[in-house]
């Protein structure tokens, strides 16, 4: 099947020249802004070739033979023939043609095919018989011309029809060419690809994580296979279903299943391909779609991120565009007006729904919104198994651990991350991907490849060894914190120069007020550290009170943690698909109130802070001598020297576990009620997205890292550009960032998104953080 599906000449609507005529539903009419008949744009397309190729093989001939056909008086002719310069004649009924002989100059070749020969001609003036004597007694050949009506005839196909038909030809060719692609002959004409099943090879069964997603589209694709059982009862088959939710949780790929699961033409194209450099290319286009939707019906059209024309018609959301409006009320039109009996359905995908207009919601248009939103743990689990199929490992792997590693993280980030760790594994010289290769990817694709060139002064290194162990220390101190998974000073290619890892125990969907002012002091442990053991502080910290910042605005302003302020909403969320900002809603008396507020709440972290390291100065000091010796330590020797130091026994399970596992154990004797719940805690919890306790949080975070990157489900602390929280706007809304303060494995602060559901907080939603970066230093 052709790429482009719609080649109707005259741009799906009638209309005058230009964009001037209006056309059906509205739009203005016409393909590419001509609107005319296409029946009298052939024929005037076909005189413009006749003429053109007459006036081709006119110049052409003269320029190849270089003849000219000359006429002369009969005396002429005569003195001519008695010079000798006469080689033949053509007598006709009242003409006689004349062909000099050849001189000198004139080319051998062309002369004896008759080209580039210079003939004359003249009336004539005697009898057939007197002239016959004249030109015998001079050697001249003499010919009658006869009369060949079937001559005449191919003379006229060869040198007129033929050159015409096929430059008529060639140029509908180039105009159906030009205009088929959407190009300057056919601005109007819809871009939509067309697929088959064999085409797109995708099914559900490639789909992964998305089960409440699938079991919604498997319903309109049993509804196109057996719609007997439905209209029986009086069931109608949904018009659309829009599919909601952030990048890379595969709506485009759940869309390519319907068409793979239904086996109907598949029509895909993105909301920018309908609009153009001419008013009234859109509505056209639409026009032109839903045309070729009804030809091939029963079929699927998908629009990909149709926020592009479908933007609410309200000035609040960018509106006034008049094209696009255009557009908009087409697509509108079009989506009442076509019979769903027929079997079209309308697919479209986009991240952010608010800004859509209403009309375009309504049901009748779009019966379904489903959303997809990331995954949890079980669905992380099944997509890498879809991913890691074709991919050799060995019986290490777990990717049970990989996948509370990566809490957050949507389908297009678990399928890098297999990529890279195959890649890896080639490179080292493996057959087989391991599970430490996994681990790699992860911290990889968050914070970058080891920067091994990059060599850093006795002094720096010593800085930010401190700057990381306070991180680890204080998560190690408090309850409210997750297991140390790694803690490094080796500077990585984003920009960090070390950073602390923390895994969660399990995923979470809340978080009480004491683990996040626990998580503040924790982000603020770098910065004390520097200023106890070298009196002065560093850049390297910067990130980390961005991170801290944006979760002292949001427990204030968003999730009633405030004593001043109480349960008073000061902030709203827009775009939570795509980690929007807050903007506050209250007066600039009061915001200056919420800034003393949170400067406040941030002093006392930092002085719990320092109170800590302070406490346990000497537990800090041979932590940071061990990390300068071995540069990377795991979450299992930094428990044993903080449990050796402590005098606390090391647990049984630590000889046989994992150093994840082994790890869990450890906290517990560390801080033993760390790790529980119990329901009446619950109750007294507050979701990090500002929900009511028990609705799940949406766009989940990947555990923060400290100090470098925020992989999903582990913590990233210790650094200037660390994404551990969410950044804070001007109006204070954290971007979904995981906590760098390595505690809790979940969002500094809360997850930008005033959905009522939310998902477990992860570091993929973040941007990476490094540490420190040298150009903090």
């Amino acid at each position: 099947m052709a790429d482009n599906v719609n080649q109707y000449d005259n741009g799906g609507g009638p209309g005058g020249p230009g964009s001037g005529g209006p056309g059906n539903g509205g739009g203005p009419g016409g393909s590419g802004g001509s609107g005319g008949d296409p029946r009298k744009q052939s024929l005037i397309m076909l005189v413009v070739a006749a003429l053109i190729t007459l006036l081709c093989v006119s110049v052409f001939m003269k320029m190849l033979t270089g003849a000219t056909n000359q006429e002369i008086s009969y005396n002429e002719f005569v003195k001519m023939v008695e010079d000798g310069k006469v080689k033949s004649v053509q007598v006709g009924s009242d003409r006689i043609t004349i062909y000099p002989k050849a001189e000198q100059k004139d080319s051998a070749f062309l002369y004896a095919y008759g080209m580039g020969v210079n003939t004359y001609y003249t009336g004539k003036m005697e009898e057939d018989d007197k002239l016959a004597e004249r030109l015998l007694k001079h050697n001249v050949e003499m010919k009658k011309e006869v009369s060949d009506s079937s001559s005449v005839i191919m003379t006229v196909l060869l040198y007129y029809i033929l050159p015409v038909l096929l430059m008529w030809g060639l140029l509908s060719l180039l105009f159906r060419r030009m205009g088929g692609k959407g190009g300057p002959m056919g601005v109007g004409k819809s871009t939509a690809k067309a697929y088959v099943q064999k085409e797109t090879g995708i099914t559900f069964q490639d789909v992964a994580g998305e089960d409440e997603a699938k079991e919604s589209l498997v319903e309109v694709v049993d509804f196109l296979h057996n719609p007997g059982k439905y209209s029986k009862i009086g069931a109608r088959l949904p018009k659309g279903a829009l599919l909601v939710g952030p990048p890379g949780t595969g709506k485009t790929l759940l869309a390519k299943a319907v068409a793979g699961e239904a086996h109907v033409p598949f029509f895909s194209l993105s909301g920018s391909d309908f609009i153009e450099l001419y008013v009234g290319v859109g509505a056209s286009r639409v026009r032109d779609l839903f045309k070729e939707a009804e030809k091939n019906a029963p079929c699927i059209v998908f629009i990909d991120e149709i926020d592009a024309i479908g933007r609410s018609r309200d000035s609040k959301y960018g509106g006034g565009n008049e094209e696009r409006e255009q557009t908009l009320n087409q697509l509108l039109s079009e989506m009442d007006g076509f019979d769903g009996k027929k079997g079209i359905i309308i697919l479209a995908a986009t991240n952010r729904p608010e800004i859509l207009d209403k009309a375009l919601l309504r049901p009748g248009r779009f019966d379904r919104r489903i959303i997809v939103d990331k995954p949890d743990l079980k669905g992380r689990v099944e997509i890498l198994k879809v991913h890691s199929k074709d991919v050799l490992m060995d019986d290490s792997v777990d990717l049970n651990e990989i996948a509370l590693a990566t809490s957050g993280a949507v389908g297009s980030d678990l399928a890098n991350m297999i990529n890279e760790a195959a890649i890896n594994a080639v490179k080292l010289g493996r057959e087989y991907v391991s599970q430490k290769d996994l681990f790699d990817a992860v911290e990889q694709v968050l914070v970058g490849k080891e920067k091994k060139d990059r060599v850093m002064s006795k002094e720096e290194r010593k800085i930010v060894s401190y700057h990381e162990v306070g991180h680890a220390l204080l998560s190690a101190l408090q309850k409210n914190s997750e297991p140390v998974q790694k803690i490094t000073i080796v500077p990585r290619t984003m920009g960090a120069l070390g950073y602390v890892m923390h895994v969660p125990e399990e995923e979470k969907y809340l978080d009480t007020e004491a683990e996040l002012r626990d998580r503040l002091v924790s982000l603020l442990g770098g910065r004390a550290a520097e200023e106890i053991v070298f009196d002065t502080v560093t850049t390297g910290a910067a990130n980390d009170i961005e991170q801290a910042t944006s979760i002292a605005r949001n427990m204030i302003t968003r999730f009633g943690m405030s004593k001043k302020f109480g349960l008073m909403g000061l902030a709203t969320v827009e775009s939570q698909y795509l980690d929007g900002r807050a903007s506050l809603t209250c007066s600039d008396v009061t915001a200056a109130d919420i800034d003393s507020e949170v400067m406040k709440l941030l002093h006392e972290s930092y002085k719990k802070a320092k109170k800590l390291l302070k406490e346990n100065r000497e537990i800090m000091d041979k932590l940071a001598a061990h990390l300068i010796e071995k540069e990377t330590i795991t979450g299992k020797e930094f428990m044993k020297i903080y449990r050796k130091e402590k005098g606390i026994p090391e647990p049984a399970e630590e000889v046989e576990g994992t150093a994840d596992k082994a790890e869990q154990p450890q906290e517990n004797a560390v801080k033993p009620e760390a790790q529980s719940q119990t329901a009446a805690q619950q109750q007294g919890m507050v979701n990090p997205m500002g929900q009511p306790q028990g609705q799940p949080v949406p766009n989940f975070q990947m555990p923060p890292m400290t100090g470098a990157g925020q992989p999903g489900g582990v913590q990233l602390q210790g650094g200037q550009q660390m994404a551990a929280g969410a950044q804070d706007s001007p109006a204070g809304q954290p971007q979904n960032t995981a906590d760098t303060s390595g505690q809790n494995g979940r969002p500094n602060g809360a997850q930008p998104q005033s959905r009522q559901q939310a998902g477990p907080r992860g570091l993929f939603s973040q941007a990476p953080d490094p540490g420190h970066t040298s150009e903090d230093k």
